[in-house]
């Protein structure tokens, strides 16, 4: 409380003040984010900068009806201005007593432990790490004509209040590293690719061993992409690999498990709960305790303890993910996806860590049952109709499947498909489940961190958008 230089009475003031106008419930969100990077580009580090963010979120909900309001001084009058905003966007109504409960500290198990601060860390430290991924980069292939390295730190300390008399304090660490390559063969074609990855951990993160990694992904997917070229469209059974194919997950049926869709009526799952909604060997999580995890949380921004929620548990809608306001809607316990930005906006039911459970067979068993498809495993983007369940996402390459074997690599694919459709497709699932641990990020108005990952599946019949 005190880096926030306020007290425990100013907290219980602020909260007065915004249920004052007939709120059932306040709470109080204050950040202080630090934000740096560091950018390679032409073998030099030639771009790097620092971001502070500082303020203080406050909402008040009543009923149906949720005011919010932020300041970026934490001085009390200002922040007593915007408690009192927050409480008349939320209710007009005459003022009424409310007695705020003593402080409860929140306790949870920390996810994200941190082995070497950013605090204790400069540039001076991060540069030769970038040297050396541009270094590998241009070792492992002599297409190579450009590098583009970034690592990205971010420290954000929390801390949160309610009505409720709880509280908890929060540490949260992000560090991203990027890296991408464009390559030319000298007959005029150019390619380009890009890998990253992303972990809420310290800088122990960055090793000689990461740097190597990357360094053979990124020259490895980029010089595959001379060799692909794009299949014939229509519809096919895919096969879709293990880790980023978790797009999948998170845009065809991810978004349609948040539960303010559903409470509003609008996605196509809003009805289905307990039922039969694909192959009954199909276990989705929606999951905020990996450790490290990028999408993995100590507390959601509502104060709810990281956990692990089953959106289908053995092929049955099981959960939505629930903030405070969808869980009293629908008389269940908080599932600790109530997430935001920043203190500039309320939070709303989010994704986390989104996976599926291993299954029970090979990928080569999956590959071999196809007659005529494709393999795909490296994605872009997607984007998805939550009312209708319609998807469509970006795949930048795999490989075509002829008569149960990998052939031709492709590219530039586009997959088409529905939600619900898709889940029911599902007929087989490897054992090979594994996170995407990139640089995902998701939006819904606003912007968050979250991470996706699944075993191979194949899916019996989806659209694939390739060449006439």
């Amino acid at each position: 409380m005190s880096f926030f230089g306020v007290t425990e009475e100013n907290l219980r003031e602020l909260i007065s003040t915004a249920l004052s106008k007939g709120g059932e419930y306040a709470d109080l969100f204050f950040e202080h984010s630090v934000i740096n990077e560091v950018t390679l580009r032409d073998g030099e580090v030639n771009a790097a900068g620092t971001h502070i963010d500082y303020g203080v979120g406050i909402r008040v909900v009543k009923g149906e009806k949720t005011g919010y309001a932020y300041s970026e001084i934490t001085t009390m009058p200002l922040m007593k201005k915007a408690a009192l905003t927050a409480a008349q966007i939320a209710d007009e109504a005459t003022a009424t007593l409310k007695v705020t409960p003593e402080t409860k500290i929140l306790k949870s198990d920390n996810l994200y432990p941190i082995g070497k601060n950013w605090e204790e860390t400069n540039i001076d430290y991060k540069i030769p790490y970038l040297q050396m991924l541009n270094e590998k980069i241009f070792s492992k292939d002599n297409k190579t004509v450009k590098v583009i390295g970034k690592i990205a730190d971010s420290n954000t300390l929390v801390l949160f209040y309610n009505s409720n008399g709880e509280a908890y304090t929060d540490e949260r660490p992000m560090i991203n590293v990027v890296a991408n390559c464009v390559m030319e063969d000298g007959k005029g074609r150019s390619e380009t690719s890009g890998v990253s990855r992303s972990f809420r951990m310290g800088f122990e993160m960055l090793t000689e061993e990461l740097m190597k990694e990357i360094a053979s992904e990124v020259t490895s997917k980029t010089a595959f992409l001379f060799e692909a070229s794009q299949p014939k469209g229509g519809a096919m059974p895919v096969v879709m690999g293990a880790g980023g194919s978790g797009i999948l997950l998170h845009e065809a049926v991810g978004h349609a498990f948040e539960a303010d869709f559903n409470r509003k009526g609008t996605s196509i799952f809003s009805d289905m709960m307990g039922q039969q909604v694909c192959n009954s060997n199909i276990n989705i999580v929606d999951d905020g305790t990996l450790s490290g995890n990028r999408g993995s949380c100590n507390f959601d921004d509502e104060g709810i303890p990281g956990q692990k929620t089953y959106l289908v548990k053995d092929g049955i809608l099981n959960s939505y993910l629930h903030d405070r306001i969808s869980a009293k809607f629908y008389g269940v316990s908080p599932t600790g996806n109530g997430r935001r930005e920043s203190f500039r906006y309320k939070p709303i039911p989010r994704m986390r860590a989104t996976y599926m459970e291993n299954g029970n067979c090979t990928e080569e068993e999956l590959i071999s049952q196809v007659k005529k498809g494709i393999y795909v495993d490296n994605f872009s983007n997607g984007q998805v109709q939550i009312g209708e369940g319609d998807f469509t996402f970006f795949v930048k390459s795999g490989y075509l499947i002829e008569k149960g074997k990998l052939t031709q690599p492709i590219k530039d694919v586009n997959i088409i498909g529905n939600g619900p459709k898709a889940l029911e497709d599902i007929t087989a699932v490897a054992n090979n489940s594994r996170m995407e641990n990139a640089t995902w990020t998701c939006g819904k108005g606003q912007y968050i961190p979250v991470s996706c990952g699944m075993p191979s599946i194949l899916v019996k019949k989806l659209i694939v958008g390739g060449s006439n």
